[in-house]
């Protein structure tokens, strides 16, 4: 295989970025996008030669002569997608959530299975440089036995951020703010520390016109036994304040801070002092009037050309995206 061939399914602010680094990887080649929105098939046609584009979904799948299609659509067109573009033989990037139930998510995962294709997940904070140093921390048992783990994602999102879509705000389409903003931090807490057996969660409306929570809170147990909590809003004002993770262990405290689990806020292990010569250069991704998680789509899209072309592993696949949609179902209890 020369180059890995790419699709893209939806091209609004995430499939935009899924666009521009794929074109930049020299491993990859973007050959097809498919938008409902003529408008944004043209840009992107004037902007890449040789592109296809298409407005139907299934005709893509059946013409394209491609090896992944990257679904970039709203929520709960995850799985219906997903498992089309499994029938017809195609690997599978799907932005998160995968899907909005676990249900959905295993339907995804047999298909794939069936079809003899791969399923992906876009999990790109695990390629944040803080992430990385903590995920080696804790598999080198740095910290010793965890006792618990605070996250806390409390972010903006301004009513006009709701009015400018068709789908964010709604139950069927976007799910909740779990599955938007905290889909990649519960992805690494059960990662880190395995499935929520436990979840004792309030939650509310208190500040949007929309029909899911913007705030909420959740006392969690982990698999592990560890304890934690979880805050979660988008009704803070004017701009994003604070995405964290605080770990508490018998020989060490960590604290992943910044406004987007961009920064290590505290560092206190026995014995295994914090590298002085790592380079912090995780940013956030920028959406117009609003910003949101890390934007190493770059570095997943590198190792997932990597991992098709060289057979190396490392890019999160359907049974491991599935632990986070069931994370998110316990803490809604659903």
């Amino acid at each position: 295989m020369n180059k890995v061939k790419f699709a893209v399914a939806g091209c609004g602010h995430i499939g935009k970025r899924h666009i521009a680094v794929i074109d930049a990887e020299p491993e990859a080649e973007l050959v097809a996008i498919c938008d409902v929105d003529q408008t944004k098939l043209k840009t992107f046609a004037s902007q890449y030669e040789a592109l296809r584009c298409y407005t139907n979904y299934e005709q893509m799948l059946a013409e394209a002569d491609l090896d992944v299609v990257c679904i970039c659509t709203p929520h709960g067109l995850h799985a219906l997608m997903s498992i089309q573009a499994a029938y017809a033989k195609k690997n599978i990037l799907v932005e998160k959530p995968m899907a909005l139930t676990s249900l959905e998510s295993e339907k995804m995962i047999s298909a794939a299975r069936e079809n003899g294709v791969k399923l992906y997940v876009v999990k790109q904070n695990r390629y944040n440089t803080p992430i990385l140093l903590t995920t080696q921390a804790l598999e080198e048992q740095r910290l010793g036995r965890i006792f618990m783990v605070q996250c806390n994602v409390m972010w903006n999102r301004h009513q006009a951020y709701y009015d400018q879509s068709s789908w964010r705000g709604k139950k069927h389409l976007e799910g909740g703010a779990l599955q938007t903003q905290v889909s990649h931090f519960l992805d690494l807490l059960v990662w880190w520390f395995g499935s929520i057996r436990e979840a004792k969660t309030i939650m509310d409306t208190l500040h949007h016109d929309i029909e899911i929570e913007d705030c909420g809170v959740s006392a969690l147990r982990f698999d592990s036994n560890v304890i934690g909590s979880l805050f979660w809003t988008t009704c803070v004002y004017n701009a994003n304040y604070e995405g964290s993770i605080t770990i508490i262990g018998e020989k060490g405290t960590i604290k992943i801070g910044g406004r987007y689990l961009n920064e290590i806020e505290f560092w206190d292990v026995q014995s295994y002092p914090m590298p002085t010569n790592l380079e912090f250069d995780d940013k956030p991704n920028q959406y117009g009037t609003y910003q949101g998680s890390s934007s190493n789509h770059d570095k997943l899209i590198h190792s997932l050309v990597d991992q098709i072309i060289h057979s190396r592993k490392g890019v999160v696949e359907g049974e491991e995206g599935i632990k986070s949609i069931q994370a998110i179902e316990t803490i809604y209890h659903r």
